[in-house]
């Protein structure tokens, strides 16, 4: 296993970083009901795909 050798400073971290993000789910309308689901998923109100 890798060992680091020298101290990474805070900006490099950071820059590391910047891609490590809570991301939104991305939802769409049902369109039976109308009510937000998550894409290809069984609508969770009425059941229809």
């Amino acid at each position: 296993m890798a060992v680091q050798q020298r101290r990474n400073s805070k900006t490099r971290k950071a820059k590391r970083r910047t891609h490590f993000k809570l991301q939104a789910p991305a939802l769409v309308k049902c369109p039976s009901c109308g009510e937000y689901k998550l894409s290809h998923r069984a609508c969770p109100n009425c059941g229809h795909k």
